[in-house]
This record gives C-alpha cells, structure tokens and sequence, in this order.
C-alpha cells in the first residue's frame, strides 16, 4: 500500500486567546487567590503557558458561603424552566466559543486538536442542553413528588478531559437546583476558567458556580468543609478512597468515577477490520488518558495472529506529534510524571516476560510522548495487565471460551467499562450480563451520550453521572 505524507494542518494558538495570568472565580467574580500561584505548562512543548492563582483554605470557605447564599436566596428557589434557561445559555456559548475552547485544552492538555474540537466540546456542550431540558421536569421523572436539591456541591475533577467532565459535574448539580464550588486538575485550569468567563456571560447570579484552582490540598480543604452536602470526584482509585474515608460518619452524599482497566473482547466471528478500528479507539484515544479505556484486550486464540498483525499495522499508521496539527493521532503526555509512571509500568512488563511492540513513530524532541506500545504473550498476573496505565499502552491476552473470556475479563479489582465484539446478538447480551462493568458497549468502543449513565462498580467507584439516573445524585429522593 502507498505511504501518504501528512503536510502540516496546525490550528493557530492565537485562537486560544492565552492571557498570562488566571485567577480563581468566587461569588461572580475572578479574584486574587490566598494560595501560591502555579504555573501551567504546554505538555507538547513544556513551555510555560500562565501563571495562575490557587486557592487558599480561606477562599475554599468565602467561595463555600458565596454558594450557600447564592442556593439559599436565588438558586434553589428559582423555578425549573428559568434555572433552564440559563443552562441553555451556557451550552450555546460553549458552541460559540468552541474554538478557542478546543486550542485552549490541547494547549493546556496535550490532547489532538481534533479530538478536542470534535469530541471534547460538542459533548460538553450537549450535556448542558441534555441538563437544560430536565430542570422543569423533575417532579415528573419517577422520583416521588417533591424531589428537592442537596445544596453546595464539591467537585472535584481530573486533567484527561478538563472540560468535558467539568460539563459532567455541573450540568446536572445546576438543573436539580444545587450550587457549585469545582476544583480543576492542578495541570490542567485554564477552560475551567474560561468556563467561568462563561457564566458571566450567560448572566448566571453569583455564587451559583465557583471555581478553585489549586492542588490536593484544595479538593481536601472542599471534602473537608462542613457546609458542602455533596462531593462528586473523578480522579484516582487511591484519592478516591482517601475521599470516602473523609466523608465516612457526615451526612454528606458522595459519587466517586474512578480508575478502570477495561477488557475489549474479540471473538472469532467479529468484523475484524471494524474490531480493530475500536481497538485502537479504545486504547490510543486521548493517549489512553481514558479511565475506561479498552487496555486490556482479550482476542480468541484461533485468530490471535491475525488480530496482531492487523493491529500492528493499523498502529504504524498513527501519527504522533503536535496536538495542535490537524493530523495528529496521538498528542503529548499530561505530565512529566504521568510519562515517568509509563515508563515505569512499561519497563515491569519487559522485566515479566511480556512481549513488547512500539510503533516506529518518531519522537519529538521536547515535550512528554510516549509511542504508542502494543504487549502480547501477557499474563494476568503482569503488572501491565493488573495496574492501570493511563497511557498508550495496551495489553494482550488470549482466551478459548466464552466463560474463559469472562473470567479473565471480570479478573480485576476494577469495573467500569468492558467492549465485545461478535456478530451473535444471543452472545452480546448473555456476556453483558455476566461481566462486571458499569458500561458495556456491543460492537463499539467510547461511545458516550448525555442521556446513557456512566460509572462503575468496586474499585472503579460507585454512583452514575449522565441520563435520569445520574440526576438523582444531586436530589433528595
């Protein structure tokens, strides 16, 4: 086959509109942070891109009173179809500023731009008009006759998807009638900021939302304050149960979406060509930051070589590199740290026996990247195929059955998402009723709607977030 060659396509940096200073957002307005300023980095460069003002545990407080006042006077009184309309607002200002949203994360996050302009914003902005048309029509949703709001929401989210689960967080809390205090990712603030200039356009009263940059020490000060009746987390398996020990003994409710290490099953009789375009979509979308990624494949074994070679050559094709070119597969690491804990993890499996394969990709000279790396001969008690990476890294099993196929896949401490792929409809739905994950997709890999819930159970945390089931946890039922 001919090897076509990419010209650069890169989106304009200028679209993002970077300021050199970010400050936090309390009771409608940007502030001077107490916390000492850090500074956030293009992972793709290294490159200082702002500094930006954290939060102290006196602003944790004045921004926890701005949210009670804002529910207890304005919020929570406010009927449904005017909250609604303030939700519709926000999802159409996110539209219109969906570029400068999209460079600003691939910036800020190292993501391909065309992820960002084609995945990230577009469902951000969906989750708000899903929310928005549910406001006026919480009595009628199946939750007894007087659902009512929790009050201050804490939430608390992570640096794979910046924007897009910070539209998981407060879409919801702000449709059923609650206030939010949100920390972003310490890496990763900016379109939370952005989101705030947001709020300020769409007129949304003050103290409705609050936004805290700053670093554990701040999700902790907001787990910890005793006037928030909600903490909702995404993040790490390890900070999530330190949240759950927090909260354990206080009336406060709590969602955790946490780690995962999904299996991405193949049968023999699956579209190949089909299973490995979602193979390759389950583990090196977003550089396998994705908490249920498919990093786990389990192939059956009389096509296990036909599968990798496949795999192989549709992984040389991906081209790594700058996250702002419109070419790029795969963008650049979060973090120095991430990479180092990669690397880490990558190196027990060569030290375990696994047999590894990197796409011959080059690397660029500055920056965190990672090649996009392929391990089969796995066993399941490998490091690789037990931890979760968080990276371009995915794991190869075998299996014979499909109860051999279960046992492997539910072998796990993990439970958040799985994928089978088959054409035997009878086989999809016995083994989605057998496996142990919180979402189960047929024939597919990452396919997400406001509308469909998501979570996972054990230690992939507990709770949904999206649809009518994710709206309860934000109302007293």
């Amino acid at each position: 086959m001919p090897v076509f060659d990419y010209a650069p396509a890169p989106e304009s940096r200028a679209i993002a509109n970077l300021k050199p200073v970010y400050r936090p957002f309390i009771n409608g307005e940007f502030v001077d942070g107490s916390g000492e300023p850090l500074k956030t980095i293009n992972p793709a460069t290294e490159e200082v891109l702002a500094e930006v003002g954290t939060a102290s545990a006196s602003d944790v407080d004045t921004a926890v009173k701005a949210a009670r006042k804002a529910y207890d006077k304005t919020w929570s009184t406010m009927g449904g179809a005017e909250r609604a309309k303030y939700l519709f607002r926000i999802a159409r200002l996110i539209q219109e500023r969906s570029r400068e949203l999209a460079v600003l994360e691939s910036l800020d996050n190292g993501k391909p731009i065309k992820e960002s302009r084609d995945s990230d914003v577009p469902t951000a902005a969906a989750h708000f008009f899903y929310h928005a048309g549910w406001a006026d029509k919480l009595d009628y949703a199946g939750y007894g006759p007087d659902p009512k709001p929790l009050g201050v929401a804490g939430q608390i989210i992570p640096w794979n998807f910046p924007l897009l689960m910070l539209a998981w967080k407060i879409a919801p809390a702000l449709a059923t009638g609650n206030t939010v205090v949100l920390k972003p990712a310490e890496t990763t603030p900016l379109t939370a900021l952005v989101f705030a200039e947001i709020c300020q356009q769409a007129e949304l009263p003050p103290g409705v939302v609050n936004i805290l940059p700053g670093a554990g020490d701040v999700g902790s000060e907001l787990v910890n304050h005793a006037d928030i009746n909600k903490i909702a987390f995404t993040g790490s398996t390890d900070v999530g149960k330190l949240i759950q020990r927090q909260v354990a003994g206080t009336p406060k409710r709590l969602t955790l979406e946490l780690g995962g290490k999904a299996a991405n099953i193949v049968f023999e009789d699956a579209p190949l060509d089909q299973a490995i375009e979602g193979i390759v979509n389950g583990i090196f979308f977003n550089q396998g930051h994705v908490c249920c990624a498919g990093s786990r494949l389990l192939v059956q074994e009389s096509i296990a070589d036909e599968v990798m070679e496949k795999l192989r050559a549709r992984v040389s094709t991906l081209r790594l590199g700058d996250p702002l070119d419109k070419n790029t597969d795969i963008g650049a690491i979060n973090s120095a740290e991430q990479l180092s804990k990669i690397k880490g993890l990558v190196a027990s499996g060569d030290s375990e026996g696994a047999q590894r394969w990197t796409s011959p990709c080059a690397l660029p000279d500055k920056g965190f990247f990672f090649a996009p790396t392929v391990f089969s001969e796995v066993q399941q008690s490998m490091k690789i195929a037990r931890e979760e990476i968080f990276g371009p890294v995915l794991s190869v099993l075998t299996f014979r059955t499909p109860e051999e196929a279960v046992a492997k896949a539910n072998n796990t401490p993990y439970g958040l998402s799985a994928g089978i792929w088959t054409e035997k409809g009878s086989r999809i739905l016995w083994m989605a009723n057998q496996l142990r994950a919180g979402v189960v997709w047929a024939n597919t890999f990452n396919r997400f709607d406001p509308a469909a819930p998501f979570g996972g159970y054990q230690e992939s945390g507990f709770g949904r977030e999206g649809g009518r089931t994710g709206l309860e946890a934000y109302l007293s039922v």
